[in-house]
């Protein structure tokens, strides 16, 4: 069967083919409407004369940021909190000046309670390596609790999760800003 170009040949063409041809080709635009995941992402580099270096992936989800994190050259088996400061200051082999654990929300800055930037506790394996995740709730990748230009830090000491510490917990292992 012979398509012409006048159109005839369209009306001798079955239903069900024009129907999977137009949805083949419509198929494609779904890739335009669907929602694309928010992402953001650091590098973290030594600071005070550390060896510790790695990067952080951060991807928006219904449950909160995933948090992905690849991160090496900490003492072997040693635990180490990783936070996310108010601002994303951090200045390569020097001391960052990030301020306080990010804590939008003004009901958490009591003692009692864990900080939105407290993350998790890292625990490094008998190389000094962590591969990991952690979903944080309490963040975002936009509006009010955003943690975009913002500093990730992993500090020497565990976070103590029940007690209000705002500068982190110990010196700053290794630093970097959050970009998107």
């Amino acid at each position: 069967m012979k398509l012409r170009l006048d159109g005839t040949g369209l009306r001798r063409m079955p239903a069900v083919i024009i129907l999977a041809a137009s949805a083949m080709m419509l198929g494609g635009c779904g890739i335009l409407f669907q929602d694309h995941d928010k992402r953001a992402s650091a590098v973290l580099q030594p600071s005070g004369g550390n060896a510790t270096h790695g990067s952080v992936t951060l991807i928006e989800r219904s449950d909160g940021v995933q948090v992905t994190y690849n991160l090496s050259g900490m003492p072997p088996d040693s635990d180490h909190a990783l936070q996310i400061h108010e601002r994303g200051d951090c200045i390569v082999g020097s001391l960052p000046d990030t301020g306080e654990v990010f804590a939008p929300a003004s009901e958490h800055t009591t003692s009692a309670s864990k900080m939105e930037g407290d993350l998790a506790t890292i625990h490094a394996d008998a190389n000094g390596s962590a591969t990991g995740f952690i979903v944080a709730p309490d963040v975002s990748l936009d509006g009010v609790r955003s943690v975009l230009s913002r500093a990730i830090i992993l500090h020497r000491d565990a976070a103590d999760h029940y007690s209000f510490v705002p500068h982190g917990a110990g010196p700053a292992l290794a630093c970097g800003v959050i970009h998107q």
